[in-house]
């Protein structure tokens, strides 16, 4: 934790950070049930290190205005050289006039208060709102949802907290008219987006895809790390193999929402696997049905899974890491086979996915929810439902992540020895030549040897 020096000189400029202890069930309360109440106070507290991070940086003093018990977990973040204020007053803009009353009370020649909702602030921000004031009687950074994260002034001005309610989406507005009323100036500092809903934190995630610092701040780890995964099987007729795939499932049942999506099975698979998990039940068709588990899943990451694959550990873990700096991504892909051209379908089907950015529905692809929705889903087509989703999200101009470990995927479609490989690879081949050269999926599928 960084030190604020102790050299008994007094900054010009004190900045105020108005927040609350951060206690589950208290705080962030809006993102509950998505979050857990410990989830929520744990999340705050990575809002209140990248802010404390970036205020440090101003060289102002630092006043935390506090709202709640004693501030244990706060003096965690901030240390001992800053000044704690319990928040006093009704309502929250008699509360924030007080705490800069307070600040400028103390002989500060301005005072700027900032609200703990805006962990991407930058230091250069909160720089630029002090210098502001060298021109207006009152600074305001707003919100994108139409409220303010920041408000600051040379002189106490109770005009500036007359709003008749806080919260809303007019709140900026009628705070500026105002003030304009009473021919007080204000200024506008950089406008940021508070992080009070789930799709406030989607948005972050979004944005740290591209922005590296962002990625590593204790906020961007923590959403890493808590993205709820979605992982979607869809069965048809797998007595024979389900369980394997029920295996190695059951240790996520804590760690992720898993969905299997039944086509109608008529050997019993269904029966083995509502033994141990739900299932839902879908019309045949791997897009239809993988669309069906999208349809009623909850997660922030969509993994799709066949169930035949040899997952890797962690699973959930790798798909969270990969998708830190990615809208969507898939597994390596790896065969259990010894034999040279199966070697070479592997090389060629990695290849194909990272190079040519066009992966396999059995190399397990994920993507983030809000994208798989924007594309439409998998096309409902009987084959080559992952192709033609890879395709399209190619020319969006999206390209899929990778992650460290693979998936071994069945190589039972093959057949045994190295004609039967050579013949199914050649057949495959061909016939997504002829798909690309315009063959129908229906045709397609009508040629494909299913081998179940």
């Amino acid at each position: 934790m960084t030190k604020i020096p102790d050299n008994g000189k007094m900054s010009k400029n004190a900045l105020i950070i108005f927040t609350r202890e951060p206690v589950p069930g208290k705080t962030k309360t809006r993102l509950m049930p998505y979050l857990s109440p410990q989830q929520c106070a744990d999340l705050h507290l990575c809002f209140l290190r990248d802010i404390y991070r970036e205020a440090y940086k101003t060289g102002a003093d630092i006043i935390v205005s506090y709202d709640g018990e004693e501030p244990v977990l706060l003096k965690s973040v901030f240390g001992n050289g800053c000044r704690y204020i319990r928040q006093q007053g009704d309502g929250l803009g008699t509360r924030m006039a007080l705490a800069i009353g307070f600040a400028l009370d103390l002989g500060y020649e301005k005072a700027v208060l900032i609200g703990t909702d805006i962990p991407e602030i930058r230091a250069g921000s909160l720089a630029d709102a002090f210098k502001i004031l060298d021109e207006d009687d009152l600074v305001i950074g707003p919100t994108e949802d139409g409220g303010y994260y920041l408000i600051g002034m040379k002189k106490l001005y109770n005009e500036a907290f007359s709003v008749r309610k806080y919260g809303g989406s007019s709140v900026l507005n009628e705070t500026l008219q105002g003030l304009k009323d009473c021919g007080i100036s204000a200024g506008l500092a950089d406008a940021y987006q508070d992080m009070d809903e789930r799709e406030d934190l989607a948005g972050y995630r979004r944005r740290m895809i591209h922005d590296i610092r962002l990625r590593n701040s204790h906020t961007g780890i923590f959403l890493r790390d808590n993205a709820a995964v979605s992982i979607i099987i869809p069965v048809y007729n797998e007595a024979s193999t389900i369980r394997r795939m029920i295996s190695q499932m059951e240790p996520y049942k804590d760690d992720a929402e898993i969905l299997f999506v039944d086509g109608g099975s008529t050997d019993g698979t269904a029966g083995i696997i509502e033994e141990v998990f739900p299932v839902l039940t879908g019309t045949k068709g791997r897009a239809a049905q993988m669309n069906r588990g999208a349809a009623e899943s909850t997660g922030d990451i969509l993994l799709f899974l066949h169930c035949d694959s040899i997952l890797p550990p962690d699973i959930t873990g790798e798909v969270r890491r990969c998708m830190a700096g990615h809208e969507y991504g898939c597994f390596g892909v790896r065969f259990p086979s010894r034999n040279l051209f199966m070697f070479t379908n592997r090389v060629i089907s990695n290849h194909r996915a990272w190079m040519r950015g066009l992966p396999f529905g059995d190399q397990g692809i994920f993507i983030s929810r809000e994208l798989f929705f924007d594309m439409g889903g998998f096309p409902e087509i009987p084959i080559m439902e992952d192709y033609e989703f890879g395709r399209k999200l190619k020319a969006a101009g999206i390209r899929p992540g990778r992650t460290e470990k693979r998936i071994t995927t069945s190589a039972r479609r093959y057949g045994k020895g190295t004609l039967s490989i050579l013949r199914t690879e050649f057949s495959m081949w061909k016939l997504r030549k002829m798909y690309r050269n315009g063959m129908p999926a229906e045709e397609v599928s009508r040629r494909y040897r299913d081998i179940r």
